[in-house]
């Protein structure tokens, strides 16, 4: 398990740009390898288009289990509240221009 963190969030500051990952909050770096800022094609939703209350009520929703997901419910499990919370701020704050 651990080995597999590793590698994801190896992988993930290789994939993002370093502009990008360099001013985000701790544990937002896990987040960029599946969610960008801005809408990118991609089937997983940008988090730059969500209110940070939007995101901190699904990022809770997915912690206990009271909103479907295929990996969000076991990655929210590993965040407190104050870590959701700031991730949230930051894409908030991130949005596209």
């Amino acid at each position: 398990m651990i080995r597999w963190g590793y590698t994801l969030v190896a992988a993930t500051l290789i994939a993002a740009p370093v502009s990008t990952w360099a001013a985000s909050p701790p544990g937002a770096a896990a987040c960029l390898g599946c969610h960008t800022v801005a809408a990118d094609g991609s089937p997983v939703p940008p988090l730059g288009n969500f209110k940070a209350e939007q995101i901190v009520t699904a990022m809770q929703a997915f912690r206990a289990g009271t909103r479907p997901a295929t990996v969000m419910d076991r990655i929210a499990k590993g965040f407190s509240d104050e870590e959701i919370k700031a991730i949230a701020d930051w894409y908030a704050r991130s949005k596209a221009k």
